[in-house]
């Protein structure tokens, strides 16, 4: 893999931008627990299949997700999985966590209602985009999950901003042909920042 400072990249994207320039009464898309839990301990390079396991277990929905991931001809496994500990075996631990924190995004980003987002057609192309992103970082031999992650995470926030500044977002949908071609442009001319750079400053 080819060395990109990353760290850098972030850091100079986001210059004089700050979290308190978002709105104050926003209230952040929340991962379920165990998702939290899981990516602190998958951090921790002593952690085994079965503490991460034992994790996962705590959430019915999660557990059910994850079996039916590892089992699904995408997997293409031969036998089925009937454990989670074998599930984060097969898949790797990196697998795994890029998997577990997908579906928490997913979930936390359904349960906030937007007033003008379909979510369903809005998760889907969030799944598109980073896709796409894994395959550009393997062509250019870069860290593909974290492209992928990245790419996921660039619009978390926005259903959640547009119910929150409703007024202005719903003003840029009716009044298209009168506003810059790309959203981001928009919120950076009406509110001088954008929704990746609250996204990449969580």
């Amino acid at each position: 893999m080819s060395e990109i400072d990353w760290a850098a990249i972030r850091e100079e994207s986001l210059s004089g931008f700050t979290l308190a320039a978002l709105p104050p009464t926003m209230k952040l898309p929340a991962l379920p627990h165990a998702v939290t839990l899981f990516v602190q301990k998958s951090n921790d390079p002593e952690a085994t299949a079965q503490d991460l396991a034992k994790i996962v277990e705590t959430d019915t929905g999660l557990t059910l997700e994850l079996l039916r991931h590892v089992n699904s001809s995408f997997v293409g496994l031969r036998h089925k999985v009937a454990g989670v500990r074998q599930a984060i075996s097969l898949l790797g631990q990196r697998q795994s966590k890029l998997f577990i924190l997908t579906t928490g995004m997913q979930a936390a980003v359904q349960a906030k209602k937007s007033k003008l987002i379909n979510q369903s057609g809005f998760w889907n192309a969030s799944l598109q985009k980073a896709m796409f992103a894994k395959e550009v970082a393997l062509l250019l031999k870069t860290d593909a999950d974290l492209a992928f992650a990245g790419s996921l995470l660039q619009d978390y926030l926005l259903p959640v901003l547009t119910n929150e500044l409703f007024d202005e977002y719903l003003n840029f949908i009716q009044t298209r042909d009168q506003q810059p071609s790309c959203i981001d442009e928009f919120e950076r001319t009406s509110f001088g920042w954008d929704h990746p750079m609250g996204s990449a400053g969580l």
